[in-house]
Formats: structure tokens, C-alpha cells, sequence
């Protein structure tokens, strides 16, 4: 087994979105994708790597879009955030089905089901090899998940963000519908920024130039992908100064 002076990073937040489990349903959860994503997490925690998640809530619940709907927009992000937390859980039941010891932290307390936020039990958590995903977002409306897991990286002192995604890296546009689109190996922030390449939303893109954190775009949906990166190999985008 690969030890984890061998992997590329030591302590890593991996962040998907929560359309990432509904598989090919239309909303909700996919437990067989689920547990697709919970292997892949596991193949990385047994190289000896230090593993925290955070998941996006919009397979169940978006505050922007519950928002333009005309609900009140605070409300609809805490929705979107309790959304997150639902997602946390599967994700936690799919990892310890796996043997996988794993906490589930939430910026919004709700003792009955995960545990508060407090920075340094988190990083004990990670010490001791327990997978950690961060529900709730940041705890405060109008803040997305993506900024919440480049703070969340950013206070566990992780080395990096691995952003897994339905394509293998950051393209000047769309390459679904633009075959001619051009795949980037290496991206600076300010050019994500200045040209708007969609990697994470603004906030999260500057707070991870600030602390030199960076961002991995990888695909999810290539089986063995987080692992190979570890390894040093596969296909993604990094985005760093």
C-alpha cells in the first residue's frame, strides 16, 4: 500500500456538489453514487492521507433558486443549508459502511445529529485519521458551499482543494457543447477571476489566493481519479499562482 510520504499531499478537503449524488435522477439521492463517491474517498483515507469533505446541498434544496422564486433569501439559504447536512449524513453512512470512521460537523448546531463546529476538535478529528465533512456551509446566509470549503481547507490547513466535478479539469468554455474547447493544465486565480471560467464562485477563488491555496479540477465520474492524482498521475486542471 501506497504510504502517504508517497502521495502528493498530506491533508486535502475534497468539495463536490450535491447534484454529484443523484446519479442520472433528476433530484435527491443516488445511494448506489453515494457509495461510488464513499469508495473513492476511502481509496484515498487508505494511502494515509488526511480526507475532509464538503458537499453542496443542490440536489435537494437551492437557496439562489428558492430565492428567485420570492422566498425570502435568508431563509432559503438556511434551507440550502440543512439540504447540506442531509447529504453530509449519507455520505457519512456510505464511509462507515466502508470502515471508514467519520464525523459529521455542522456550522449549524444540531447536537442530536452532528457535531458543532470547533476548529481544533476538527483538526484532532483529522489527526487521528477520522474523515470529516463540514455541513451547513459557513453557517451564514449568502455564502455558498464553495466558499465555505476554501475556508474550511484554509483553518484545517490542508495542502489543497480537490474540486471533483462531471469534467477532467477548467476549459475556456463549456466542452460539452464545444468540442473545440481548450482544457487548461495550469490556471492562475486572477485568470480564473478576470475570465470568469466558472471554477468557484469569486469569494471562494480570492480567500484561496489569499492563502495560497490550491484548487484541483478533476473529474468524479473517472473511477480512480482522486487516488491518481495523489499519485501524481490522471488529468485535471490546477489552479494556483
Amino acid at each position: 500500500m501506497t504510504s502517504s510520504s508517497d502521495a502528493a499531499y498530506s491533508r486535502v478537503l475534497l468539495k463536490i456538489s450535491g447534484e454529484a449524488l443523484m446519479g442520472d435522477t433528476g433530484y435527491g439521492l443516488h445511494p448506489p453514487t453515494v457509495e461510488r463517491i464513499a469508495r473513492e474517498v476511502q481509496s484515498v483515507h487508505d494511502l494515509g492521507v488526511e480526507v475532509c469533505m464538503v458537499i453542496g446541498g443542490g440536489n435537494i434544496f437551492r437557496g439562489l433558486q428558492g430565492s428567485a422564486q420570492g422566498m425570502e433569501r435568508t431563509t432559503a439559504d438556511y434551507m440550502g443549508m440543512l439540504a447540506t447536512v442531509m447529504n453530509a449524513l449519507a455520505m457519512q453512512s456510505s464511509l462507515e459502511g466502508l470502515g471508514v470512521h467519520c464525523r459529521v460537523i455542522s456550522a449549524i448546531t444540531m447536537n442530536e445529529v452532528a457535531e458543532p463546529y470547533i476548529r481544533r476538535r476538527a483538526v484532532r478529528h483529522l489527526e487521528k485519521k477520522r474523515v470529516c465533512i463540514f455541513a451547513a456551509g459557513t453557517g451564514n446566509p449568502y455564502f455558498t458551499t464553495d466558499t465555505a470549503a476554501t475556508l474550511r481547507a484554509s483553518e484545517m490547513s490542508c495542502e489543497a482543494i480537490f474540486k471533483g466535478t462531471k469534467v477532467d479539469g477548467v476549459y475556456d468554455k463549456d466542452p460539452v457543447n464545444n468540442p473545440d474547447a481548450k482544457r487548461y493544465d495550469k490556471v492562475s486565480y486572477d485568470e480564473v477571476l478576470a475570465k470568469r471560467l466558472g471554477v468557484m464562485d469569486a469569494s471562494a477563488i480570492a480567500l484561496a489566493r489569499d492563502n495560497k491555496l490550491p484548487i484541483i479540477v478533476f473529474s468524479l465520474d473517472e473511477p480512480g481519479g482522486f487516488k491518481g492524482i495523489l499519485a501524481g498521475e490522471g488529468t485535471y486542471t490546477i489552479v494556483k499562482d
